[in-house]
């Protein structure tokens, strides 16, 4: 067994498609093939049944497909040991940010980082609060960077910035007229709201339950997976949106959304990293960079 065969069954696997794993891998259809079944002829077992022009993971591959992510991951970590060795910081340094961070923070540390340490191979994977934080523990993501609270085992947290919700409407909205809003109020309209998991929507529903407001309470017509569709979902219609301040900005200078007068709570933007795993030099200069420490 070789850990390109392990590579490439993960590949298969995740697609159930052998021509998309190959794109991916950038190998031909018949190397990809080749791959799996020499590794189901070494052990004698079948990973896939092929259903006319389909594949599917077996029960026997559905089980070693753990396995052999945690081969591949002590691969990884063999590989960064061996780039700290060398003494520079270098190797591939896998990052997932939730989409806030991504889009409006993150971008300009990132091209800093590569100007400073171009050896590194940074990759950016972007979802939200949940699964970036879920990507570090599991191994999938040496860094995450994230709003809001999370609080799972494992993981080291660093704040390293401030942001602000807002509460916005469109201009058709009765509450475009600047009056200031009571908690009570928030009952009284439809909401947009981003995807469980999410760092924004998390903060949001804290903030209503100290407000002594049951989020389930709230009259949520949509659920978004991005910033910038729950935006367009608000310009467009009358109802309501919390966003944080720096993707309500521009729009709300151009004037196709308002910010409603409803005070708002403050949150952190947060670096986590594994607890136990070993911090690589190019791991070290990234959290050096983002907090502050660098140079």
């Amino acid at each position: 067994m070789t850990l390109d065969q392990l590579r490439i069954f993960l590949e298969v696997a995740e697609r159930e498609h052998v021509t998309r794993a190959a794109e991916a891998l950038h190998l031909t259809q018949s190397a990809v093939s080749g791959a799996i079944s020499a590794l189901e002829a070494r052990h004698a077992v079948i990973l896939f049944n092929r259903v006319g022009r389909r594949i599917e993971l077996t029960e026997a591959g559905r089980l070693f497909v753990p396995e052999a992510r945690a081969v591949l991951e002590r691969a990884r970590s063999a590989e960064h040991l061996l780039a700290d060795l060398a003494g520079a910081a270098s190797g591939v340094l896998r990052v997932h940010a939730s989409q806030t961070v991504a889009s409006y923070w993150l971008p300009s540390r990132l091209v800093s980082y590569h100007e400073l340490y171009p050896r590194v191979d940074l990759r950016l994977t972007v979802g939200n609060t949940q699964s970036a934080a879920q990507a570090v523990l599991s191994g999938a993501a040496e860094l995450a960077v994230v709003e809001g609270t999370v609080a799972l085992a494992g993981l080291q947290r660093i704040r390293v910035a401030e942001d602000h919700l807002v509460l916005v409407v469109g201009k058709r909205h009765a509450w475009a007229d600047g009056r200031r809003l009571t908690p009570n109020e928030l009952l009284e309209t439809n909401w947009i709201m981003r995807e469980e998991g999410s760092g924004t929507r998390s903060a949001f529903e804290a903030h209503l339950t100290r407000l002594g407001l049951e989020p389930e309470s709230l009259s949520v017509v949509l659920e978004l997976p991005s910033n910038e569709a729950a935006i367009a979902a608000v310009e467009a219609g009358t109802a309501a949106t919390v966003l944080s301040s720096r993707a309500a900005a521009s729009h709300s200078h151009a004037g196709n959304l308002h910010i409603a007068d409803f005070p708002m709570p403050a949150r952190q933007f947060w670096v986590l990293h594994h607890a136990e795993r070993h911090v690589t030099r190019a791991l070290r200069a990234m959290l050096d960079l983002l907090t502050g420490k660098a140079g």
